[in-house]
């Protein structure tokens, strides 16, 4: 592995692990009584997480052309691969620190509604008393969270496996659009534009089937129909379906690549 491949892998996980730990923060939100706060930390990081992913874009483009000139093109699919499995693995880190992230979300939301400063809020990681915070704040999965998982888990197979397959497309549309034009370079550019119809299609579907069925499930726990209990549990077995999105993203690459290279020649 090259440092170009290093910083894209670098990159797409740290991408992948702050939407991860976005879900922390509607925990958080609910343990703190401040809804309307966590939602907009929520809604901070799920826009740093999706804007930063186009990003990946001239970073992957120029692997691409990279790869193209030094006569190295038949090795862009395990490069690929290597960029998937870096979403896979950083998701599944996020997972585990989930109960990290929801007391470093709730110290944020309690410190933010005393100085009224976001600023103020992201300066403060870098200082020792943020570091001490973060420190302090580290605490990994028990083992009745494990064993918790088997109870109900709040929200239908239908929901997971549209959140799943929501994640997937998001994972590799980029990826598979820019693939696509080394498999049809002759509309590479026109195949690079359609990664925009798919991330489209799957944010549309995150936000009309996913966020909702959160948001009501939040409401339910702040009026005690819904425990706290079950509604972390929610939270991780959605996170769960956001893992298996990037893995099901690894098989659905390469057809998805193909489909978009033909795309490209009859849009």
């Amino acid at each position: 592995m090259d440092v170009q491949l290093l910083v894209i892998c670098l990159l797409t996980a740290g991408i992948s692990l702050i939407g991860t730990l976005a879900y922390s923060a509607r925990i958080a939100g609910v343990r703190t009584r401040r809804i309307a706060m966590s939602f907009a930390l929520f809604n901070i990081l799920v826009l740093v997480s999706r804007t930063s992913n186009s990003f990946l874009g001239p970073f992957l483009a120029k692997r691409i052309e990279t790869r193209i000139a030094d006569g190295g093109g038949e090795a862009l699919y395990g490069d690929f691969q290597l960029v998937l499995l870096s979403a896979s693995l950083a998701v599944a880190l996020g997972i585990v620190l989930v109960p990290t992230g929801q007391r470093l979300f709730a110290r944020a939301i309690g410190y933010f509604q005393e100085h009224r400063s976001t600023a103020r809020l992201i300066l403060r990681t870098a200082t020792p008393t943020g570091l001490k915070t973060v420190r302090d704040a580290l605490h990994p999965p028990t083992l009745a969270h494990l064993r918790g998982l088997g109870k109900p888990r709040g929200v239908s197979w239908s929901v997971l496996l549209a959140n799943c397959l929501a994640q997937a497309l998001i994972t590799v549309g980029v990826l598979a659009s820019l693939y696509a034009g080394y498999l049809n370079p002759e509309f590479r550019v026109t195949a690079s534009q359609l990664s925009a119809v798919i991330n489209g299609f799957a944010t549309i579907l995150l936000f009309a089937l996913i966020d909702p069925q959160l948001s009501v499930m939040t409401d339910d726990v702040i009026e005690g129909r819904v425990s706290e209990a079950l509604f972390r549990r929610t939270i991780v077995w959605i996170s769960l379906s956001r893992l298996a999105g990037t893995l099901l993203a690894q098989a659905l690459f390469l057809p998805s690549a193909q489909v978009i290279a033909w795309l490209a020649t009859y849009v």
